[in-house]
């Protein structure tokens, strides 16, 4: 049985592909268009998963999408209502139902097919539970609570329940406007990133700050007796003028959505580029704060009433690395599971996972250990790569690759490490990454002036060997998803300064010898080298999408200062590090 997830219209446009309950493949719309986050309909993501699995549209028995136009309808058109929206407005809120809820014919018209060719059920899945079944049913947990959490969708930006087994149940939900996603968004615009996604560079900022606007921030939320909160909308700008984002065929728009009164509250906004102050720093602390504050009474109002040991979360809030880090030491769960595409991209798989599990009532048979699902290449298919650019290279046994990369590394230079099959999600994960040492304190910068151009203040994350993580750390809870921020023991925060947070933090993943062999090769041959079992790990690409072919990791290679790529089995160099 297949079963083809889409996220579509909406930020992360994705596809997902399940056979029988395992996961066959999974993408990101954006790997192939090369614009982040790109929204419309994910043709080149369907395609790509149908031929990962050899297949035809006409072959697939269920489609669903992470949309559900009759979800919370009444709320939708009273709320429309009363702000009085412009006609403008009500067009494009049509336009994108219809498109969401004629599923079977944009999807046959997308992909140039007849609908009639067509064997497949198609189904519409409400936005948040889409996000829970990712969440809980590729989870190890036989139940849990589940948590989603994120700017909105279908009318809802936070919904919470409980998975048994292979069905989930809603206990309830906090409705649009009143969102965590859109504070975080707001006041990250508010502090002069204003582009979709530029949220996780003030979780990056607040370190640098004290948290001293929680006055002004416990008036921007408030947090009710039972654990949930509201917002007072009058620090939003949520006008019914125009669209709220704009979700086409490109990199989602989103306006402004700060008020006169947050600017009132918090001071003038801070121009894009402009010098970053002491106060945008402690009001990037004290939205962070601020966030912590409403997630755990979230947290906590969960694990009583549920009594459950284990929590699962998703939605776009779910990547906040520093608050994932804090509910285990600081909550009554003892285990926790955050898929690596938590955001809405995720929602692919969630759609398949819901159909397979919530809607036929097939029994689980997956776990998602890993994040690498997307595309692959051949060693021949490499090398033709590399002769066609007329490079000089190396062919290694993956032993002999692994210990010179590491040995590469160890003498300062930066790895471009293209292995394997893509990341899904956000991070890279040792299959399209950039390395580096990370005991040189001066790393950070290096790689800021060569490749990434990264404002200063972001930090670089760890890779460890999972067997070394209680060594570092203060904890030892596995992540392969990087996805959790922990604290360096203060005793090593000198050895890996280049990824040690100014906050004495680092935003970790933690590599097993089953579940990334070569990657771990690498990190185990650089800790043979150095003693240290942690390397530098950043994406593969320079203010672009991750590099997805060979093609476009030997564009960035060569259009940066990177001093060595390894690609598949071949290992190229520049020369010395300069």
């Amino acid at each position: 049985m297949y079963i083809l997830g889409i996220n579509a219209y909406h930020g992360g446009a994705s596809a997902c592909l399940i056979a029988d309950g395992q996961l066959i493949a999974a993408a990101e719309e954006e790997r192939f268009t090369r614009i982040k986050y790109w929204a419309g309909f994910p043709v080149q993501a369907i395609r790509f998963v149908l031929a990962e699995a050899g297949i035809e549209p006409q072959d697939l028995d269920h489609v669903g999408i992470a949309r559900n136009p009759s979800a919370n309808l009444m709320k939708k058109v009273l709320y429309t209502l009363r702000r009085r929206p412009s006609l403008n407005l009500i067009k494009d809120r049509l336009a994108n139902a219809g498109k969401v809820g004629a599923l079977k014919g944009v999807f046959s018209d997308k992909l140039g097919l007849d609908a009639a060719s067509l064997k497949a059920q198609f189904h519409n899945v409400e936005h948040h539970r889409a996000h829970m079944a990712s969440a809980f049913f590729v989870s190890p947990f036989d139940e849990a609570a589940i948590l989603s959490v994120d700017g909105m969708g279908d009318f809802v930006s936070t919904m919470w329940g409980v998975g048994e087994g292979n069905a989930l149940e809603v206990s309830d939900a906090i409705n649009f406007p009143h969102s965590l996603g859109y504070l975080y968004t707001a006041v990250s615009q508010w502090l002069g990133f204003p582009k979709y996604g530029d949220e996780g560079k003030v979780m990056g900022l607040a370190p640098y700050g004290a948290p001293r606007y929680m006055d002004q921030f416990r008036r921007m939320v408030r947090i009710q007796r039972d654990g949930s909160f509201e917002l007072d909308l009058d620090y939003f700008e949520l006008s019914g003028k125009g669209s709220l984002m704009t979700w086409e065929d490109d990199e989602p728009f989103v306006p402004t959505m700060f008020s006169a009164k947050m600017v009132e509250a918090l001071g003038e906004p801070r121009a894009p580029r402009s010098e970053i102050t002491a106060q945008h720093q402690d009001v990037a602390a004290s939205l962070q704060a601020m966030l912590e504050e409403a997630e755990f009474a979230l947290v906590n109002k969960l694990q009583a009433e549920t009594g459950q040991k284990a929590l699962v979360m998703a939605g776009g809030v779910a990547l906040n690395s520093a608050f994932n880090g804090k509910v285990l030491p600081q909550t009554a769960f003892e285990e926790i599971y955050i898929q690596p595409a938590a955001g809405d991209a995720g929602t692919s798989l969630g759609v398949c996972y819901y159909i397979y599990h919530q809607v036929l009532g097939q029994p689980r048979v997956f776990v998602q250990e890993n994040a690498y699902t997307g595309s692959r290449y051949t060693n021949d298919a490499i090398g033709e790569t590399l002769r066609r650019y007329e490079l000089s290279y190396r062919e290694l046994d993956e032993e002999t690759l692994a210990a010179e990369a590491a040995s590469i590394v160890a003498q300062g230079n930066v790895l471009g490490w293209f292995q394997g099959r893509m990341e899904w999600g956000p991070r890279a994960l040792g299959n399209r990454s950039i390395i580096a040492d990370p005991r040189r304190a001066d790393m950070k910068d290096i790689l800021n002036a060569r490749i990434k151009h990264r404002e200063p203040f972001r930090p670089f994350a760890p890779s460890i060997l999972e067997e070394a993580v209680g060594d570092y750390f203060d904890q030892s809870y596995p992540d392969p998803f990087m996805i959790k921020v922990y604290n360096v023991l203060p005793e090593k925060q000198a050895e890996i300064p280049a990824v040690t947070h100014v906050d004495g933090t680092g935003r970790l993943q933690t590599v097993g010898r089953d579940v990334n062999p070569l990657y771990w090769q690498l990190i185990k041959a650089f800790e043979a080298e150095t003693g240290t079992p942690v390397v530098l790990n950043t994406s593969f690409n320079e203010n672009e999408p991750i590099v997805r072919t060979p093609d476009e990791a030997i564009d960035c290679f060569q259009r940066t200062r990177m001093d060595a790529l390894a690609v598949g089995n071949y290992l190229v160099q520049k020369g010395s590090n300069q």
